[in-house]
C-alpha cells in the first residue's frame, strides 16, 4: 500500500490514526501548542500512546488512561496546574468531538483551535 493510502501513522505504535479523535498532534493544536505552519510536519500519535498528555482528558467518550511515569504521573505534579491541565485538555478533546461530527460545513484547519488561539494564528 503506497504510504499516502496509510494515512497519518503514530510515531509510538506504528499504527493508523484513524480518527481525529484519537489524534494527540490535533489535540496539541487545538489547544494551542502546535503551529499550524508545523502541523503537517509534525509527527502523529495515538493519544493512547502518549500517556504524560492522555492523562488530562477526562471526557465519557474517552478511557481514562493512568500515566504511571513518577516524573509526570499527574499524582505528582500540582494540584491547580492538574486542573487546570485537565480543563483546558478537556475542551480541546470536546472541540475534536465537534470537528469530527460536524457535517453542514467543512472547516479549514486553521479554524479548528478553541476560540482562545483562533487569533494566535490568524
Amino acid at each position: 500500500m503506497a504510504r499516502c493510502d496509510q494515512g497519518y501513522l503514530c510515531r509510538v505504535c506504528g499504527e493508523e490514526v484513524e480518527h481525529i479523535t484519537d489524534s494527540e498532534l490535533y489535540l496539541r493544536y487545538v489547544i494551542g501548542e502546535v503551529d499550524p505552519e508545523i502541523l503537517h510536519t509534525t509527527p502523529e500519535c495515538h493519544l493512547r500512546c502518549a500517556p504524560a498528555f492522555a492523562q488530562f482528558v477526562q471526557d465519557e467518550r474517552f478511557e481514562t488512561i493512568d500515566c504511571n511515569d513518577p516524573f509526570f504521573s499527574k499524582n505528582q505534579l500540582d494540584a491547580s496546574f492538574v486542573m487546570s491541565r485537565t480543563e483546558l485538555v478537556s475542551r480541546g478533546y470536546a472541540r475534536l468531538w465537534e470537528l469530527r461530527t460536524e457535517r453542514r460545513k467543512p472547516l479549514a484547519v486553521i479554524e479548528y483551535p478553541l476560540p482562545e488561539f483562533l487569533s494566535r494564528w490568524k
